[in-house]
This record gives C-alpha cells, structure tokens and sequence, in this order.
C-alpha cells in the first residue's frame, strides 16, 4: 500500500513538472548584432542580384540597337567568318574560336600541372611542406594579368619561335596566350581541386589500404572519382575564367579577327577585341559601339553556361557522405 502511495505521488510530481513545462512561454531573447549582420549580409545578396540584372539590362539595350542594324541577320552573326561591322560583315565565328583555341591551350596547360600540383599537397606532401607550397603557389593568382601578358610576349614567344621556327610562329600568337593563362589560372584549379580531394574522408582511403591497394591506386582508383564533383567544378571555373580574361590576350595573341585554328597565327578574342575596340574614339550609337555590347552579350552568355554547367555537374556527380 505504502509503495503505491509513493508511486502515486511519484506520477503527480512528474504531471506537476510536465503542467510547468508546458504552460511556461519561451521568449525569444532579442540579439540586435545578429539581426543587423542578417539584414546586411541580405542587403548584399539583393545589391549582387540586382548589379547583375543591370548589366544584362544595359547589354541587352545596347546590343538590341546592335540587332536592328539594317541588314543585321541573326544566322550570319553565329555563323559568319567574317567580323567588319562597318562593312556589313557581322560573323562573330573569328572572335568566338579565337576564344575559344586560347581556352584550350590554356586548359592543356592548367588542367595536367593543376591536378598533378592538387594530388601532391593533398595525398603525398608533408604537413609543413603542403603549408608552404600552397601559399607560394596561390601567388600566381595575385600577379596583374597585364604582368602575364608582356611576360607571353616577351618570353614565351621567343621561346616558342626558338622552338618551332620563326617562320611558323608568328610575334603575336595564340599559343603563347594561352600557355601564359593556363599558368594564370592554374592556383584556381589546383587549390579548389585540392579542396576537392581534402574533402574525401579518411574513412576510404583506409579501407583501401586494407584491402591491399598501393597509395597510387588509392588515389586513383578511389580518392579522385570521389572528388570528381569538385574537380570538374574546378575545371568549368577555370574555363569560365580563361574565356574572360582580357590583358594577356591583348598584348600577346594580336589585333584584328582572323578566323583560324593555327594557335601559333595572330588572332583577336572577344575580350581583346573589346579592349581594343572601346580604348578608340568610338561616337556614340555608331555600329561599332554598339557591337561590342553585343559580343560583351554573347561573351556573357557563354560565361553564365558554363557556370550552370559547374553547377550542374557539382550537384549530378555530388559524393555525400555520413
């Protein structure tokens, strides 16, 4: 009877404390500098979206005057091997692999030495010696690229007429450009692809360690297919970044179109036409000032893909672990 007693009394003190837990009303405790953070990192996200849509607005405004050129035929403009607006030829196909030959050049170069750089300090380098490389090789992300582009005109393009012969190897080339932007972009793809690779746990490479398998094929087999999400990632970018840059193309690959695939002849980008073109006395509405927002349109277009596309492959190839 007695434990009865206590158990009864036991289970009302328990409904007391559950009554007092439930009826007591929690207050949210007001935090003025976090709320201020929240409202300015906000405000930044806002002020990004809407500095991208007006660049696309004055784009597409400027390059719309561009489109109702008369004579202006959309399919030339994609298709043609010729770019002289102000003689009526509108083919953008001389800028665009001109482009697009530097690009590759510059991926040949960064995409071997990055991922070769990335798997060392990830998988083989010593602590100490991975907290000195990295730094020193992220320093190449600080040099002006006007820096870069005399050094591919100064340097390589001897090298490369040393090489190949002076007679095939044009001053200005391609080649050269873009060799001198794969070592631009290389810490973009070595330090996020090295990321990619820290990311992978432990947890893997011990298990193939345990079943018998060297570190070469530890790191191949199993450390780099579970980072492929984030070193395809970190090509695209790298892509995206070549197909932008301005300075070294300018002063090393040449000045006017030219629609060829030779990567040692001169020819002229989309960006470096723009440099070259917009730094003249261009009036205001003439064909020519309106062209370039609509290469700057077309150069964007390519760029806003090829980010889609990182992301794209970032979430289709994404390893989640637990």
């Amino acid at each position: 009877m007695q434990s009865q007693l206590e158990a009864g009394s036991t289970q009302s003190a328990t409904r007391v404390i559950f009554a007092t837990k439930d009826n007591r009303t929690l207050y949210k405790r007001p935090r003025l500098g976090e709320d201020a953070i929240r409202l300015f990192l906000l405000a930044c996200g806002v002020l990004s979206i809407f500095t991208t849509l007006g660049i696309v607005y004055e784009l597409g405004k400027e390059a719309l005057l561009f489109v109702q050129t008369p004579g202006f035929d959309l399919i030339e403009y994609f298709t043609g091997t010729q770019w002289a607006p102000e003689a009526g030829a509108v083919g953008i196909v001389p800028l665009l692999t001109a482009t697009m030959v530097t690009s590759v050049v510059a991926m040949l170069v960064a995409i071997p030495l990055g991922l070769g750089a990335a798997i060392y300090l990830s998988e083989y380098a010593p602590a100490n010696v991975r907290a000195t490389l990295k730094p020193i090789l992220e320093i190449l992300a600080g040099i002006p690229t006007v820096v870069y582009g005399y050094f591919a005109l100064t340097f390589m393009t001897p090298l490369l007429r040393s090489i190949f012969g002076e007679n095939t190897v044009n001053i200005y080339n391609m080649a050269s450009a873009g060799l001198v932007m794969g070592i631009m972009i290389l810490p973009t793809i070595s330090s996020m692809s090295e990321d990619a690779l820290s990311a992978v746990p432990r947890a893997l490479r011990e298990a193939s360690y345990g079943l018998g398998a060297t570190k070469f094929e530890t790191v191949i087999k199993v450390v780099l297919p579970a980072a492929l999400s984030g070193i395809l990632a970190a090509v695209i970018i790298g892509i995206s970044r070549a197909v932008g840059e301005t300075m070294i193309v300018a002063l090393a690959a040449g000045a006017g179109p030219n629609f060829t695939l030779n990567p040692f002849q001169n020819a002229e980008t989309m960006t470096g036409h723009i440099a070259r073109i917009s730094g003249g006395d261009l009036s205001y509405d003439s064909i020519q000032y309106n062209s370039l927002f609509a290469i700057g349109l077309t150069l964007f277009a390519l760029t806003l893909g090829l980010n889609l596309l990182s992301r794209w492959v970032s979430n289709r190839f994404r390893e989640v672990y637990q």
